[in-house]
Formats: structure tokens, C-alpha cells, sequence
């Protein structure tokens, strides 16, 4: 909504030295949003008056038209002479009234102004176009040229600044759906007076004749649609009356094209009044106005010239020939207001003479859709679907009435319809202290009062309030919206801020603490958190080379993704993870090592509709399980993802490239995190490679929580990242499903460590993490820890074989061990790794 300032104190009187963004800071401070203050010819200066043309004489020899004028313009030259002046537009005739700029005057630009020789002529000053002075191409009383050409009733010399009203402040104000008041001089008018603790000169107080029996006949067949028609007849127009200048230009900076004096009136007292209005050539109405339904498939062709095929849910208005008008979005081009057409052997205008104004109130869901489903938004659309006062029609249609009385010279008709379906006033019952509870500062039952009569309110009581809001306030429906009015109206800034007192609480949970263990235990080891969206869709298990049968394929599916694509929630963190990886390394980071962790969803084997429980109430325990049940399962899972270097190259050398064995480790970095030991065993699993895949076990069970290793070279070159790319995937839920809830320091001794080296040699076949765990079997408690450090194969240790060495550290707790004990626990760990595995000691 553009409001002009100097329109807007036509309502409110408004502070001499306001300014646009003093008025627009206090209307911010009310709660309405104003995007811009714009300044209108702030730099014109004049002088820049009206003056009359006296005499013309056409140059010729040059490429275009040039006249020699002299111009009339009264005492604003200071000399009473006559002003010369060179123009080259054609539009404007001897004893035409134009707009002159004299010397020493500034226009927009700014553009000085100076007597200069030119064509062969002095010419002091210019005769003004609407484009040079700042109006726009849609400006006051334009011929085809440019030039304005002014009504014959305005003396030369007046002030044309004045006249034209050029310097002004415009508001532009961006209205929310629950404020289609504001859309109005009337409501913006209504905020600044309260802003400012001002009367109101409120335009919708006319005095309106009651509605009688010989008005203009009108049929409502659907009073849901329409519940309030007033129709009001003007007859004796003279069609050749133009919009004065006043109006057009309070038009025009409101954002509205001048077109003839009947539209123009009624866009006119829409701006002022909220309430949108049509103007019917009576002449060209069939029978009585009716108000109905379409039937389906019926044709009506709008003011814009476009025939349109009619659904049966869009709200008309018809006479006996069938569709006049698509109610509240646009009138129909069969009873348009006719333009004034001059007889050049007569000089009479002939045109539109009688006018049938409407002024209705329509159902905004039913003007919202008509206006969407053909695509036809509309100034009057715009209001009706946020909102309108159906007890504003009366004033409305008497203001336009009046406006062609005044202006075109016609007679209203004593006829008025009124139809109305009742409106029965809400009530609303609000504590008079509830603005004071819901902003924690004191305001006191006065002020509650005093601020909701501002909006129009009626309020009676004490300390319990009955307050009545007004039709023009549909949106104000409970007592916190009336709160809301207060508080706003009060200042927002004037709320104190205050923080919220925190209850105690027990604290994280065990979980909560176990995932940022995990998470800060990775951050440690290097790697990078990142967050994906949890969507997903065929294609990105198609490049993990999933089988068809692959449960991880079974997904829960979205009712409106955001992404047709991706129209599932993920069942694996991988694709995401691995998306980011190739992403990084398309943007030149070859080095990564990057980790998530989040929940995936498993839909569940049997699947259940949620209930949709009541919103009065708290959903019974029941009802809560019902709703849990239809859930699919959200285990949380973290996952690593590893390429390029993991240790950089330097001038200390070559690094080591990431593989296999980083995510393997990423895995114990998890386990550890968690207090969990893992086991770790030789698996297969798309996407992994089938050789370098390994199960994660948690230890002394053979419950698989994850896998990790490099990915199968099919599945990197799918999604285009590095080779020997690693991952891996644990079920953190599933880690610590033994229900440990506390993780174990270690227990740090005091006396020396005892190393002994063991090497054996065992079949190729054989896994080191199955020798390891048969050395840490044996060896008892007295073993710290065991460390593989070498791998060879070659003739020594024969075809098919491999030799394994490993460190074991051997300490007690309570004593240093001696040499037997650590031998002998060393021995006891070779006679069990030998048992189990067919391992022989190397060298012997």
C-alpha cells in the first residue's frame, strides 16, 4: 500500500515538521511494515507556474518540429511581459493553459534552468512535459506529445508545484494477510492516529440515506458468497468531465493509472475507504443485477479483454444476458463504462450518462480462489481476500456517489439497495491484566482499554473485559490476539527483556552424552563433522550397487518432497556423506576425512496409519503408543569417509594415503568413544570391497554393529570420487544395546612395562584379527595391550603362508612383573594362538 503523506493528513493531523520517516518510524513502532520512504521531487525548485499560450510560430529548416512561443505566465517573471520560449512538442495550441519553468529554477535531476540562445531565438524557461517534471508517463491531462495541457480554469502565474502537488513523501507499506485494513487510507490513517495519541477524521463517516424499495433491483442467490449488496444509481453524467487534478495525482502516487472520472472514482475510494467498488453503464445492464454461482463451462469476457471459461465454484455477477462480472476480482467488458467520445460537428461528448455503483462484500476464500484459478489478480481481489468491512459498503458507494455529483455534474438517484445478511458481533472475554502477563511489564486496565477503543473496539467491564472488536477487524478472534494489540500499540521496545528462568533439569541423557563423546572423539582423530539433508532417492542406491532385494532399498516414502529425485528418507548415512566428499573434492580438497552422524529410517514390517489425535487436549498414553507404533524406526548411526592423504607429505618425507585401515580404526575410535571394544572380522557388503571389508563386532559377541573398509572401485567410479576411497558405518544404538551407561576409565599402574615380540607364521587365509584375538586370549590378565606391526610373505615362511608379528605389553597393577611371568605369559599366549589357529612360531 503507497500512502502519500500529504493525503494521509487530510485524515490525521499530523505534527507540522513531521517527516515521511519520522511518521514511518512511528507506524513500524505500531507493528506495520514500511519498506520505503520515497521522496517525490525533492530537489524541484521553482519557479514553476501556469501559463497561457499567446502565440505560436513555427521554425522551419530543421529536422524536426521547433516552435517560437510566447507565453503568458502573470507576474511570475517579475515583469508582466510575456515569456519566450523555443519547444519542440506539437501537442499544445494557442490559449492552451501549460506548466512553464522559468530561469533559476531547478527540475528533477536536478536539471537547472537558464535563458539560453537556441534555433535562433532566446528562450527563458520551458514548457513543462509530466516526464520532465517527475510525474511519470500516466500524468495529468495529457494529449499525445507529452506536454501538459491544464483546464482552462486555472489563472497564468498560479503555482504549479502546488497545483500539481509534485513535492510529497510516499509510504510504501508491505501489508501482512491479517492486516487487509491497512490497505486503506482509512487503516493506515487509523495506526497513525493511535501512533501518535491523535483524532481520527475518519472518511467512512457520511451520513447515509436508509436503504428503500426503489433502488436498482438486485438478486443475492448465494448469500455465503455475497453478504452485503449495496447499489447505488447515478444518472445526468456528463461523459466528457475528466478527473481533476487533485484526484489523478493522489492516484498516481498511490500507484494507480488514471484512466476516465467514473474509475477513477471508485479506485479513488477504494484507496480511501478499503471497500472496493464497480461501476456499471446502466444502459448496458439487462434486467435485474444477480448474484450466483457460475455453471460450469460459461464464458465471460473481463475488462482486460480475455474470454474466460467459468468453473462452478466462481462467484458472478449476471443479468438477464448471462455474466456482467467475476465478483470481487473484475467487472466484465459487456457493461464497461463507455469513454467520452467528442462529435466533431456537434462538440458534444458522447459516452457513459448513467452509472450503477456496487459496492459488495464477498467471501474471501471464494474471491482468493476465482482470482487464482484464472490467474487474475486484482487490486479488489487483493482486499477481498484479506479481509474487508462489510459495514463499509454503505459509506463507500455514498463517497463515489457524491465524488459524480461534485465533479460530473449528476443527479443520485433516490433509489438505495441494501441487501445484508446479518453479521452478529463477537464478543471476546479477556482478563483486563492478560497484556500484562503475556509482555511481563505493568500497563494497567486504562491503557488496556484506552488501546483497544484506539482499534475500534467496544469495551466494557473491570476487571474482566467484554470486548467487542470491529468489523473491520476480522482477524482479531481470541483474547491473546487483543493482547497482541496492546502490547504492539504500547512499543514492542517498551517490553522488557528479561531472560527465561531455567528449571533444573536431570541434565543430558546418557545417549546425549555418548554421541558427543563420539563426536568429539572424531574430532580429535581429524575428522570434519558435516550434516546432509536425510533425502534419498533410487539412483543413489543404484551407485552403491545395492541389490534389488537390498532392505536398505526399503524407505519411507514422502507425501510432497522437496525433491522428486530424492522422495524417500535415507536408510544409510553413506550416500549423503559420500555427496559431500565428492563435492569437497570437485572444489579442490584431495585431502578428506569428513564424519555424520544422525538417524536413518527403517520402515517397520508391518505398517500402521497414525492417528490423528484431538488438539483440546493431551493425547492419552494410548494414543501416544498408537502414534509411536506408526513410526518407522530412527536408530542413530555415525559414519566416516576418507580419501587422499591421511598423514601430508612434506619435506620430512612422503605421507601415508588413506585406506582400509583409517576406517577400520575410525571404527575402535567409535567403540572406545562409547566404552565398547570391537572385534573385527572379514566381511562382505555392498558397497565396500569384497577383499578390504571388514565387520565390526562389538567383543565377546557376534553382534555385527557395523562395517568399514574401501569401497568397491564400481561404486567409486559411480559417484566420480577418488580411488581407494574408505568408509564406514556403525549403529551407535545398536553399539550400546548391552545397556552400559558409564564408560570405564583405564587403570593406570605405577610399575613398569614388560614387551615381549612374538612372530608367527599361519596360513595366508588365516586373519590377523583371529591370531589376535587367540595371543590376547592366552595371555591372560598381565596383558596391556598387543599391537600388529609387521605382515611378510615370501620364500622364507613358504608358499601360502604368512608371518605375523605383534608386540605384547605385559604390566601389573600391583607389582613389577619379573621376566619369568612376562615369558611365561607370553608362552601361554603362543600355545593358544597355535591351538586355535594352526600358527607356528616363527624361527623355530
Amino acid at each position: 500500500m503507497r500512502v502519500p503523506l500529504s493525503w494521509l493528513r487530510e485524515y490525521v493531523d499530523l505534527p507540522a515538521g513531521e517527516t515521511g520517516r519520522d511518521v514511518a518510524a512511528r507506524l513500524v513502532r505500531a507493528g506495520l511494515e514500511v519498506e520505503t520512504v520515497e521522496q517525490l521531487n525533492g530537489d524541484l525548485k521553482g519557479p514553476l507556474v501556469v501559463g497561457q499560450v499567446l502565440s505560436i510560430e513555427e521554425l522551419s529548416g530543421f529536422k524536426k518540429p521547433i516552435r517560437h512561443c510566447f507565453v503568458n505566465v502573470g507576474d511570475a517573471n517579475g515583469t508582466g511581459e510575456p515569456q519566450e520560449i523555443v519547444c519542440g512538442a506539437t501537442n499544445f495550441a494557442v490559449g492552451d493553459k501549460v506548466v512553464v519553468v522559468l530561469p533559476g529554477a531547478v527540475l528533477p535531476g536536478p536539471f537547472p534552468i537558464a535563458a539560453r540562445q537556441t534555433y535562433g531565438h532566446t528562450s527563458a524557461g520551458m514548457i513543462c512535459s509530466a516526464r520532465e517534471l517527475g510525474m511519470g508517463d500516466d500524468a495529468v491531462s495529457l494529449k499525445e506529445g507529452g506536454i501538459i495541457v491544464l483546464p482552462p480554469e486555472y489563472e497564468p502565474g498560479t503555482d504549479a508545484i502546488e497545483l500539481l502537488q509534485l513535492v510529497d513523501e510516499v509510504l510504501d507499506i508491505a501489508v501482512t494477510p491479517d492486516r487487509g485494513y491497512a490497505l486503506s487510507m482509512r487503516g493506515v490513517a487509523r495506526e497513525a492516529a493511535a501512533a501518535y495519541g491523535l483524532p481520527l477524521a475518519d472518511p467512512a463517516l457520511l451520513d447515509v440515506p436508509p436503504a428503500n424499495n426503489y433502488g436498482y433491483l438486485v438478486k443475492v442467490a448465494d448469500p455465503v458468497g455475497c453478504d452485503r449488496f449495496v447499489a447505488r444509481t447515478v444518472v445526468g453524467i456528463d461523459p466528457g468531465a475528466k478527473s481533476p487534478i487533485w484526484l489523478q495525482r493522489r492516484l498516481q502516487k498511490a500507484g494507480i493509472r488514471p484512466i476516465s472520472l467514473t474509475v477513477d472514482i471508485t479506485n479513488y475510494v477504494m484507496l480511501e475507504v478499503g471497500q472496493p467498488l464497480h461501476a456499471y453503464d446502466r444502459g448496458r445492464v439487462d434486467g435485474p443485477i444477480q448474484v450466483r454461482r457460475a455453471q460450469e463451462g460459461e464464458l465471460l469476457t473481463t475488462l482486460d479483454g480475455v474470454k474466460r471459461k467459468l468453473s462452478a465454484e466462481d462467484l458472478l455477477i449476471c443479468d438477464n444476458s448471462g455474466p456482467i462480472g467475476l465478483a470481487g476480482v473484475m467487472g466484465g467488458a459487456s457493461t464497461e463504462i463507455l469513454d467520452a467520445v467528442l462529435d466533431p460537428e456537434t462538440g458534444e461528448s458522447s459516452g457513459s450518462t448513467e452509472v450503477i455503483i456496487e459496492a459488495a462484500h464477498f467471501d474471501s476464500v471464494s474471491v482468493a480462489r476465482t482470482a487464482k484459478r484464472h490467474k487474475l489478480p486484482s487490486e479488489a481481489s487483493k482486499r477481498f481476500e484479506r479481509g474487508v468491512d462489510p459495514e463499509a459498503a454503505r459509506a463507500a458507494a455514498q463517497r463515489a456517489v457524491d465524488l459524480l455529483v461534485l465533479i460530473a455534474g449528476g443527479t443520485a438517484e433516490a433509489g438505495v439497495t441494501d441487501i445484508a445478511a446479518p453479521h452478529p458481533l463477537r464478543t471476546i472475554t479477556i482478563p483486563a491484566d492478560l497484556p500484562d502477563r503475556v509482555a511481563g511489564t505493568v500497563y494497567g486496565r486504562e491503557t488496556v482499554a484506552r488501546r483497544l477503543q484506539e482499534v475500534g473496539c467496544s469495551v466494557a467491564g473491570a476487571d474482566v473485559l467484554e470486548v467487542t472488536p470491529p468489523t473491520w477487524r476480522p482477524d482479531l478472534t481470541d483474547p491473546y490476539d487483543l493482547a497482541e494489540e496492546v502490547i504492539r500499540l504500547e512499543g514492542y521496545d517498551n517490553v522488557p527483556a528479561r531472560m527465561p528462568t531455567v528449571p533444573p533439569g536431570k541434565g543430558l541423557t546418557e545417549a546425549q552424552r555418548m554421541h558427543r563423546r563420539v563426536g568429539v572423539a572424531l574430532a580429535a582423530a581429524g575428522y570434519v563433522e558435516v550434516n546432509n539433508y536425510p533425502f534419498v532417492g533410487e539412483a543413489a542406491f543404484d551407485a552403491l550397487g545395492l541389490e534389488k532385494d537390498d532392505r536398505r532399498r526399503r524407505t519411507v516414502k514422502l507425501v510432497n518432497p522437496l525433491n522428486d529425485e530424492e522422495p524417500a528418507l535415507r536408510t544409510t548415512l553413506l550416500p549423503g556423506l559420500l555427496g559431500a566428499l565428492r563435492r569437497n573434492v570437485g572444489r579442490g580438497n584431495t585431502d578428506l576425512a569428513i564424519f555424520e552422524t544422525g538417524t536413518v529410517f527403517l520402515p517397520k514390517d508391518e505398517l500402521s496409519v497414525a492417528p490423528r489425535p484431538a488438539v483440546d487436549r493431551r493425547p492419552t498414553d494410548a494414543e501416544l503408543a498408537e502414534l509411536d507404533a506408526a513410526l518407522p524406526d530412527q536408530p542413530r548411526r555415525v559414519a566416516v569417509a576418507l580419501a587422499g592423504e591421511r598423514l601430508p607429505s612434506g619435506w620430512w618425507g612422503k605421507g601415508a594415503q588413506a585406506g582400509w585401515a583409517d576406517a577400520v580404526e575410525a571404527g575402535r575410535t567409535v567403540a572406545r568413544a562409547a566404552g565398547v571394544e570391537l572385534t573385527v572380522r572379514q566381511g562382505q557388503l555392498m558397497p565396500w570391497h569384497p577383499g578390504r571389508c571388514a565387520e565390526l563386532l562389538v567383543a565377546g559377541t557376534d553382534r555385527v554393529v557395523g562395517h568399514a573398509g574401501e569401497l568397491h572401485p564400481r561404486v567409486v567410479k559411480a559417484l566420480g570420487l577418488p580411488d581407494r576411497t574408505s568408509a564406514m558405518q556403525i549403529d551407535l544404538d545398536l553399539l550400546t544395546a548391552d545397556g552400559a551407561e558409564r564408560v570405564t576409565g583405564p587403570t593406570v599402574s605405577a610399575y613398569p612395562v614388560a614387551t615381549q615380540d612374538v612372530a608367527l607364521i599361519v596360513d595366508s587365509a588365516v586373519p590377523a584379527a583371529e591370531v589376535e584375538a587367540a595371543l590376547r586370549a592366552g595371555a591372560g590378565e598381565l596383558l596391556e595391550a598387543i599391537r600388529l606391526f609387521d605382515v611378510f610373505t615370501g620364500e622364507q615362511v613358504g608358499e601360502g603362508k604368512k608371518s605375523l608379528a605383534y608386540a605384547l605389553r605385559f604390566r601389573a597393577v600391583d607389582r613389577t612383573l619379573t621376566a619369568d611371568e612376562a615369558t611365561a605369559a607370553r608362552e601361554a599366549a603362543v600355545a593358544e594362538a597355535v591351538a586355535r589357529t594352526g600358527a607356528v612360531l616363527r624361527g623355530v
